[in-house]
């Protein structure tokens, strides 16, 4: 599987800020924040899948425009893919005509655009040889992480998460774990909004990375515009045995 960042920012601002969302293959989105709109529409055309780990705006913030960009180029619905709680924000607070058109029902219900398909915690969806599984997250919504699993070694992403037992008890149990994205999203002195939101902070996230029994790369997302140098300099002394790097746009994974 080859796994390229589209976006992997806390905001937006400035050329390289770009929210989070990656293309796996050429056909396969994780979220569809702001990162959607590095890619061409022949790109933007060829994606058949969109595995979304929540539906805060910045995870999905370019999902409608990109189906009303290539919908007159595709021949079969766009799949995304969510926990219930997920699509059901969708279907109320995004696709219901009054923000935007429904298009799991246009140009017919018979022969959507787009469909929804309902993933649980720990389900694997199989495409093709490749298995993409819902991780548990602890954030103000309902959420998910995903592990992205070749056959060959495994990669996985946390999305927007807090501290979660869980979370690390389900990494753990992955035989073939080769990376890890994990956020980080503010600095320490912030660390009571990060707590209040359900993000992590530096000193927190060097506790937590304290369960992980994986031998593994580290890569950190979500930082936010404005603080990044500040966080990262924090991140790199607080988990210096780790040697995290920090996400960025255009970064290639190949597993």
């Amino acid at each position: 599987m080859k796994l390229r960042v589209l976006g992997c920012s806390g905001g937006i601002g400035g050329r390289h800020q770009r929210t989070t969302s990656f293309l796996v293959d050429h056909d396969i989105l994780i979220d569809a924040g702001t990162g959607v709109g590095e890619l061409s529409i022949a790109e933007l055309a060829a994606i058949d899948h969109v595995f979304l780990t929540h539906a805060h705006l910045d995870h999905i913030a370019a999902l409608p425009m990109m189906i009303d960009t290539v919908a007159d180029r595709r021949d079969k619905p766009l799949t995304v893919y969510g926990t219930e709680a997920v699509l059901d924000s969708l279907r109320k607070h995004i696709f219901n005509w009054a923000i935007w058109p429904d298009f799991s029902e246009v140009p017919s219900a018979e022969q959507p655009f787009m469909r929804y398909r309902s993933i649980e915690l720990a389900e694997t969806i199989s495409l093709a040889g490749r298995h993409v599984s819902a991780l548990p997250a602890s954030h103000t919504v309902p959420a998910v992480g995903y592990c992205l699993d070749s056959g060959t070694a495994s990669l996985a992403f946390s999305g927007d998460t807090g501290p979660s037992d869980a979370f690390w008890l389900a990494v753990n149990a992955i035989p073939n774990l080769r990376h890890l994205i994990i956020e980080c999203a503010f600095p320490n002195h912030e660390a009571r909004l990060a707590e209040l939101s359900k993000h992590y902070w530096p000193d927190v996230l060097a506790a937590e990375l304290k369960k992980l029994t994986q031998l593994c790369a580290i890569h950190i997302s979500h930082l936010k515009p404005g603080q990044v140098e500040a966080t990262m300099e924090e991140i790199n002394r607080c988990l210096q045995a780790f040697s995290p790097g920090m996400l960025q746009n255009n970064q290639i994974f190949e597993f």
